[in-house]
């Protein structure tokens, strides 16, 4: 009986409705609360959910939950949630933390720190502290320019992290960041190792600039701009990324791993004509995901480029071999073959229009 209890209570819950998950992050606010965004089509996630179901039974304290990313949209866009597997974890109703990806040691060394008091584990000797300034070490290496501030560039969770983005963005500065409420050990421990107290700091070839008083002062005396690297200009970058192949797909996720069902069913028709292919993950890169919106003046994902010129999404590959399965009877791999090598999108159009219904 007790046994079966025990079970129960390991048991992964499964969440169908925006109400039903409001009123469960109610009912756990005083414990730990992991819920993974899932798609049925991907087989990633699948395997995720085993391991969230072996999680469940080593932390009977913690909440675990499973969301059908796409059948939940309003949840899923109140999180961000752009991919699967994504796992966000909650404490007193609140996110606390977040993990993009399939990776089992990550969530399972995530869910073991957080179902922990929080505090650091009383070490008896000096190594943990090494092994965590070599961390340190390779973070603050880890890009030319290296931001550590709360939250992400596209959500600042603090009004200095915000202003000192809004800073790097303003200067066109090329940097990468990390969010220190990810991981409490980065958070208190940089404040040691860089003798800085607070946050946002900012990182130059690993060495400490200065927090965001610093960067203003920068900012007022023309030195940020020689102390930082400049990104490319945004417009140049993405005609190198749409050029970079013949066929080039911008995608959620890659041509092995899909991370949305958009995206695989234009990878399966692609990949059943034989062409040769190249993709860009968007998922990877927020700037591209949102510039390549207005570089092509098309809202959505996946995008089909050839030679440079945009094909178009899903529907228009759709609707280029539909007829010309049926108008020119070709099979699938000789006709596309033949649409990627030979038509820009403006013929393609002019041709699905002036074609008999």
């Amino acid at each position: 009986m007790a046994a079966g209890a025990a079970e129960a209570a390991a048991a992964v819950v499964e969440v169908g409705s925006t109400r039903q998950f409001e009123e469960l992050l109610r009912l756990t606010a005083k414990s730990l609360l992991v819920v993974h965004f899932w798609a049925p089509w991907a087989p990633q996630c699948a395997q995720m959910n085993d391991v969230m179901a072996e999680l469940a039974k080593e932390h009977p304290q913690v909440s675990f939950v499973k969301l059908e990313a796409e059948a939940v949209p309003e949840v899923s866009e109140k999180y961000g949630i752009s991919s699967v597997p994504t796992f966000l974890f909650f404490k007193n109703s609140q996110k606390i933390d977040r993990l993009d990806g399939a990776h089992a040691p990550e969530l399972t060394k995530k869910v073991q720190r957080h179902a922990s008091s929080g505090s650091f584990p009383p070490s008896g000797n000096e190594h943990p502290k090494e092994d965590l300034n070599l961390r340190l070490k390779k973070l603050t290496h880890a890009a030319p320019c290296m931001l550590f501030m709360k939250g992400t560039p596209q959500e600042p969770r603090c009004g200095f992290s915000k202003q000192m983005v809004e800073i790097l963005h303003k200067h066109n500065i090329q940097f990468s960041s990390f969010d220190i409420f990810s991981d409490e050990e980065v958070r208190q421990g940089l404040k040691t190792y860089s003798n800085w107290p607070t946050y946002p700091q900012l990182y130059v070839s690993g060495e400490l600039i200065g927090g965001l008083d610093i960067i203003k002062e920068l900012e007022a005396s023309d030195e940020l701009d020689t102390i930082c690297p400049k990104a490319p200009k945004l417009e140049e970058r993405l005609k190198v990324l749409t050029n970079k192949a013949s066929v080039m797909l911008f995608m959620k996720g890659n041509k092995q791993e899909a991370k949305c069902g958009f995206s695989k069913q234009i990878l399966e028709i692609l990949n059943s004509t034989g062409v040769e292919y190249e993709t860009f993950d968007i998922l990877e890169d927020e700037e591209v995901r949102q510039g390549l919106k207005t570089f092509s003046n098309w809202p959505t994902y996946p995008q089909l480029y050839v030679k440079g010129e945009l094909v178009g999404g899903l529907d228009i590959v759709k609707d280029i071999a539909n007829v010309h399965s049926a108008r020119l009877h070709l099979s699938l791999t000789s006709r596309l073959v033949h649409i990627l090598s030979t038509f820009t999108f403006s013929a393609w159009v002019w041709l699905l229009q002036g074609l008999p219904g």
